[in-house]
């Protein structure tokens, strides 16, 4: 049994955006996707289009101290969805980031249209970047 295509999508696009490679993140998104990031935290919210969704991206970083990364357990997929389970690690002001979450995914003709970030503890993870 081979993959479903969206893992090679969801896999290319973790491997630009772990080693910062805009470039190959810009084929992988569309120009018109979105990105939902729940909770109340400064990261918060939904962000229309590339260059929203990378700022926010860029955010994380940037008040991580660049200390945010991401690591894969797993991904599934289908024609529908794609789901990548993840755990990601940061220190911010004395404060550890140190949480699974899960990233549902749309995507369409190889381009990432529309995800949602899924959070094991929202009220943890918003405190972290307060």
């Amino acid at each position: 049994m081979t993959d479903h295509p969206n893992i090679a999508v969801f896999q290319r696009a973790m491997a630009a955006f772990t080693a910062g490679d805009m470039e190959t993140l810009a084929e992988v998104f569309h120009p018109d996707v979105v990105w939902h990031n729940p909770g109340q935290s400064q990261l918060a919210g939904e962000f229309r289009g590339r260059e929203a969704t990378f700022a926010a991206f860029q955010k994380e970083f940037q008040l991580s101290g660049g200390t945010y990364r991401p690591q894969l357990h797993d991904v599934l997929a289908n024609d529908k969805h794609t789901v990548a389970l993840l755990h990601v690690t940061a220190s911010r002001e004395g404060k550890k980031l140190d949480m699974d979450y899960v990233i549902v995914f749309h995507i369409r003709d190889g381009r990432i249209t529309e995800a949602w970030d899924l959070w094991s503890d929202q009220k943890a993870y918003d405190e972290f970047w307060s």
